[in-house]
C-alpha cells in the first residue's frame, strides 16, 4: 500500500479526480479521521470534510503513474 496527502478544492474537481483514478485498476480509499471511503466514489468523497488534507491510500505498490496523473491534487 502506499500513500499521500490530496486536497480537492472544488466539487468540480471532485468529478475531475474521480474520472482520473477510475482508470486504474487497484483500490483506492480515501481516509478523512474515522471515515474511510473509496476514492472511486464521487458520493463517498461528497460524504468528507473537503477543507482539509485527505489521506489516499493506493493499494498498489507502484503508484507512480497515478501520483503524476493526480500531482494537481498532492499536498507537498
Amino acid at each position: 500500500m502506499t500513500t499521500t496527502k490530496i486536497k480537492i478544492n472544488t466539487f468540480a474537481d471532485v468529478q475531475i479526480f474521480v474520472n482520473t483514478i477510475t482508470r486504474f485498476p487497484f483500490d483506492i480509499d480515501l481516509v478523512s479521521g474515522r471515515y474511510i471511503v473509496d476514492a472511486k466514489s464521487i458520493m463517498g468523497i461528497y460524504s468528507l470534510d473537503l477543507n482539509d488534507a485527505i489521506e489516499l491510500r493506493a493499494h498498489t505498490e507502484d503508484a507512480e503513474e497515478l501520483f503524476a496523473a493526480i500531482g494537481q491534487y498532492i499536498v507537498k
